[in-house]
């Protein structure tokens, strides 16, 4: 009798070992999460109320539904904890055939999915690979030790329907539920009905998440004659995604259009609209654009996390060559300071980290921009709105008389703002600007050819940066090697750092990272004004030439700038090459 009571005895602490030990997991990764910076504190303190209040189970895959935290950082943090390998979708198989047959019911409830077998071990992708009941479930029915990978519950659950169930991806199975939209676009109220249906709910939001997860700046939404194609901007390089089918176009479309609170009645012209939402754990803003195309409207969205976004010069990739003629411009009292560059390239991340330096409380900001990106505290932002005749030119009018210290005009697009703006920089105010120019020579002669009188610049124009975007290097991946002296000698490395060994870096794909970047940086030029430049400037000088006198005085070219930062191993020489056009 004492035999039985102690096995008894020593089931119970067994179960109370498998029952404990998860929970006491989730505490220390919830801590993980906290320490990481990918979940705020407050955040998971209402996904523990929450839990207490009104669930059971696991915490974690609380936090993971509610949005609070994603599904990636919950899988990279688990990766650094049990020193699991991830498992990226990409690298899944494209068949499955394991032994043992598990329920599908079990392993959607569990979340793994078994993905090959050898003679002594099977290998699973697992979801929470530290919930010990799973784990023994699986050893017992297949009898092999597991070769445990890690997962994200959306791929998992693809995964299991693809090779378990009907083959249908998550995306695949919301579609099912679509009502036919039975040829009736034209009708505002049945396209309404359509965007209200669950499935197109979960559609929308589905492609949002995917989009947060893939750390996507861009979603492209655009239809064509026979399909509906869906792409993501990742670190400024464009990746097609699964789709939803071409019969969910205008459900699809309307639906983003409610949230942008755009007419969706509209669609002969382009319309601009914002989609505030929380995805994933982050506040987002979604900056929303259609156009009409041959076969419905065309989605742009600018994806701007305002938690992550950091207004800091080193972050943003200046190196000390180009911050300090930078910031002595920036310093100045008065005059204007012009960042130039194509869209997309940055420019206005750089005024605003430039506007928090300036930030102080002896100094009035004021800010015309379209649209207004970032909120900042202290700093008087205007949205230019042109339908109801407040553009830029008409917003500085106003800006003068309010006696700010400081203006920001979001970009100089015409003759009439060009002037204003100069005019404010003539009566002592201190101007920033964006003009799009492949240079920032380039930005002289662009407001010259815009009607802009050369003596005008030379009076008012400080200084310029120009700037492009590459593609910033994983350090935990990259590979380096060395450069030939054929190639140090034709790229001129040797006038720049000196004689030396030089060694570049090259992206080295990981199951963690499929492209071997992650983030983006800057590479820059700044040109400041000097007095043989601004002599040049009254001859009428083109921008090569003052290109080449501004590099005589010192400049660093944009090219330059991206070759240090190849030695440097912030990005590769293949992404320089790509964004500098040299």
């Amino acid at each position: 009798m004492s035999e039985m009571t102690e096995n008894t005895t020593k089931e119970n602490m067994m179960q109370d070992e498998v029952v404990l030990m998860p929970q006491s997991f989730e505490s220390h990764l919830c801590e993980y999460l906290v320490e990481k910076s990918r979940i705020k504190e407050e955040d998971l303190q209402r996904g523990v109320r929450l839990h207490k209040e009104s669930f059971g189970g696991s915490l974690i895959p609380l936090l993971v539904r509610l949005g609070l935290a994603s599904e990636r950082d919950v899988a990279l943090s688990l990766h650094e904890l049990l020193e699991l390998p991830l498992m990226d979708i990409k690298d899944m198989p494209e068949t499955v055939v394991v032994g043992t047959e598990f329920p599908i019911r079990f392993m959607r409830e569990s979340q793994f999915v078994p993905i090959g077998e050898d003679d002594d071990s099977l290998s699973v992708v697992m979801v929470y690979p530290y919930e010990e009941y799973t784990t023994k479930a699986i050893r017992m029915a297949s009898q092999k030790e597991l070769k445990i990978k890690i997962g994200m519950p959306s791929d998992v659950e693809n995964a299991i329907e693809k090779f378990f169930g009907g083959g249908k991806s998550a995306m695949g199975q919301i579609v099912e539920g679509l009502t036919d939209q039975g040829g009736q676009e034209e009708d505002v109220e049945h396209l309404k009905d359509l965007a209200s249906e669950a499935p197109v709910i979960r559609l929308v939001n589905m492609i949002m998440q995917r989009a947060v997860e893939s750390r996507a700046s861009d979603i492209h939404i655009e239809p064509f004659e026979n399909r509906l194609k869906v792409r993501y901007r990742v670190d400024g390089v464009l990746h097609e995604v699964e789709s939803p089918p071409a019969r969910s176009t205008a459900a699809v479309i309307s639906r983003l259009k409610i949230m942008a609170k755009l007419n969706i009645a509209e669609r002969r012209l382009p319309q601009d609209g914002r989609i505030m939402l929380r995805v994933q754990g982050k506040e987002l803003d979604l900056r929303v654009s259609t156009v009409p195309t041959s076969y419905g409207e065309s989605v742009v969205m600018r994806i701007l996390d305002r938690e992550s976004i950091v207004f800091d010069f080193h972050q943003l990739g200046f190196r000390d060559n180009t911050l300090k003629p930078f910031l002595k411009v920036l310093e100045m009292p008065h005059g204007i300071l012009l960042v130039t560059g194509p869209t997309g390239s940055g420019k206005t991340t750089t005024l605003y980290t430039a506007l928090q330096r300036l930030n102080t409380e002896d100094r009035k900001i004021i800010t015309v921009e379209d649209p207004v990106e970032y909120q900042l505290t202290g700093i008087n932002q205007i949205q230019a709105k042109a339908s109801i005749g407040l553009d830029f030119s008409s917003a500085l009018r106003a800006i003068v008389r309010q006696d700010p210290d400081i203006i920001m005009i979001g970009e100089m697009r015409d003759l009439e703002t060009a002037r204003i703006a100069i005019q404010s920089a003539l009566t002592g105010h201190l101007v920033l600007s964006t003009i799009h120019t492949n240079s920032a020579a380039g930005g002289i002669t662009r407001l010259i050819d815009m009607g802009v009188e050369d003596y005008l610049l030379t009076s008012t124009i400080n200084g310029l940066l120009a700037q492009r975007l590459t593609r910033r290097l994983d350090k935990s991946s990259m590979e380096r090697y060395q450069v030939m002296p054929e190639m140090a000698e034709e790229l001129k490395l040797h006038e720049i750092c000196g004689d030396q060994e030089f060694f570049f870096y090259r992206p080295q794909p990981s199951d963690e990272n499929p492209t071997g970047y992650s983030g983006r940086l800057s590479i820059l030029e700044c040109l400041t004004m000097s007095e043989e430049i601004r002599r040049l400037v009254m001859k009428g000088a083109t921008a090569g030439e003052l290109q080449r006198q501004a590099q005589s005085e010192g400049m660093l070219t944009m090219y330059q700038d991206g070759l240090l930062k190849c030695l440097a191993g912030d990005t590769s020489f293949e992404e320089v090459i790509r964004v500098s056009h040299e």
